[in-house]
């Protein structure tokens, strides 16, 4: 089973990452970029016999840091 987390700062926490990366857009050219926001993506392969519950277990525990960040959990 393939699961997709998707981990992201929470609102109000600052992202300098983001912050940088619209203003090289802006200095690109790129015109209408209201706001940019990093996260990232962790791509997991994991047994059909793994539940739901190890699924965000995981997440809490280890893939996202819960007191800045959020998550959602993509099955596919």
């Amino acid at each position: 089973m393939k699961v997709i987390v998707n981990v992201y700062l929470k609102n109000g926490v600052l992202d300098p990452a983001g912050k940088a990366t619209k203003h090289a857009l802006e200095s690109l050219g790129f015109n209408g970029v209201d706001d940019v926001r990093i996260g990232k993506q962790i791509i997991l392969d994991l047994s059909d016999n793994t539940t739901d519950e190890q699924i965000k277990n995981m997440c809490e525990e280890l893939l996202a840091n819960t007191v800045i960040e959020d998550y959602e959990i993509l099955k596919g």
